[in-house]
């Protein structure tokens, strides 16, 4: 009979004492009951085995990126960066263990060795440098607003909007920013923009286990704000309202954050805005995990569809609200290259165009890049669209 391996020879109390050091305290709570498996989006795209489960109890014995071998390390380091930090398991989970944490401590460990994915690595200087993830000038950050006429946030306006790095550089994604302006403006909402003054909110490089930039990055944006006489914050995406409302806090950092959907609803309650203009087409809503599990933000924008005249809202069987599955970008995964039949997006989007909908609604810049670029790769003619552009196609004047 070959020898067993011997686990507890293998236990290393240093890496579990510096995992709960840095967040992992939940992995004591998990009874391995395995219902986190089955909601996990790895779950549905079905090509990777990816057991969220043994994640507690690897922290628990220490084993979590333990290996000495290159090889074994590198497939330690693929399977940690596997999580996009939906929290699907987080929601299912009979107990609430906050198993993206565990494993964001993992990678904090990762990252100060150095052990983590190169596209990571760069994406983390960047933001360092220049203030974005895509490397972009910081001089050109509020160069979308420009044939808006946007102004400049001063302490007498009622918002400040911080669109999100994708929609101040992306060309496409830029649209959302720009719906978003003349929206407030036809509202008459005073807002006004930071530009060159901003940064990434920070919230992927967190997630990605690089701490120490991140609170970098934050205390930067807290001190602008500061400054300037910021209370409320208008964002685009989820993400960085997550970020703003439940982690600057830890840094020092007091303010109110309102995503558009939430925002352009109460405009829409109270009379400033009115849909007017028909939108005859099948919509239907995928909702983010950052906006729908992870901040309860569901109502809303199925709202402001369902104000729209003509506009039919769909939804996905058996996947929608706290159970939509991800797209597949977040905790930095937006710039990782999966392998082809390993992408959580072509599940989703396979599930949103089998409701028979034209258009595919979103309410997340990272949503809308990852679906852009997949129904394009997969050769589907479906529209996508961020919300607050269907909305602003449904105002008049």
């Amino acid at each position: 009979m070959a020898n067993k391996k011997n686990i507890v020879a293998e236990i290393n109390p240093e890496i579990r004492e510096a995992l709960v050091e840095m967040g992992a305290v939940d992995a004591y709570k998990c009874y391995q009951c395995g219902k986190c498996a089955s909601v996990c989006p790895w779950f549905q795209v079905g090509t990777y085995e990816f057991l969220v489960f043994r994640f507690p109890l690897e922290t628990v014995l220490g084993l979590i990126a333990s290996s000495e071998d290159k090889e074994e390390l590198a497939k330690e380091v693929d399977k940690i960066y596997r999580c996009v930090g939906c929290e699907a398991c987080v929601d299912q989970c009979p107990l609430g263990v906050k198993i993206p944490d565990i494993l964001r401590s993992a990678r904090r460990i990762l990252v100060d060795f150095g052990s983590y994915p190169e596209t990571l690595k760069s994406v983390v200087q960047k933001i360092r440098n220049v203030g974005n993830p895509l490397g972009e000038p910081r001089e050109t950050r509020g160069d979308w607003a420009k044939e808006l006429n946007v102004e400049t946030y001063s302490a007498d306006k009622e918002l400040l909007y911080f669109p999100c790095c994708i929609p101040s550089y992306d060309d496409r994604i830029s649209r959302v920013a720009k719906a978003t302006s003349l929206i407030l403006k036809h509202g008459g909402v005073s807002f006004g923009i930071l530009g060159t003054r901003e940064s990434c909110c920070g919230e992927a490089i967190r997630r990605a286990g690089a701490e120490t930039v991140f609170n970098e990055t934050a205390k930067a944006n807290i001190q602008a704000f500061t400054e300037v006489g910021v209370k409320q914050i208008l964002v685009s995406s989820p993400h960085c309202y997550v970020t703003f409302s439940k982690e600057y806090p830890e840094l020092g950092g007091s303010f109110e954050p309102l995503h558009t959907t939430q925002y352009f609803w109460q405009l829409i309650e109270n009379g400033k805005i009115r849909p007017n203009k028909s939108y005859e087409k099948k919509v239907v809503y995928h909702d983010p995990c950052t906006l729908g599990r992870q901040s309860g933000v569901y109502e809303e924008p199925r709202n402001i569809l369902k104000s729209i005249p003509g506009l039919e809202l769909l939804e996905v069987d058996d996947f929608s609200r706290n159970l939509s599955l991800c797209c597949g970008a977040g905790s930095g995964a937006l710039w990782i290259d999966w392998p082809k039949g390993e992408r959580m997006a072509d599940i989703r989007i396979k599930q949103l165009v089998d409701t028979g909908a034209e258009v595919i609604a979103v309410a997340c810049p990272y949503c809308l890049q990852m679906f852009e670029e997949t129904v394009k790769a997969m050769n589907i003619d479906i529209t996508v669209m961020d919300v607050c552009e269907i909305l602003h196609e449904s105002l008049s004047g």
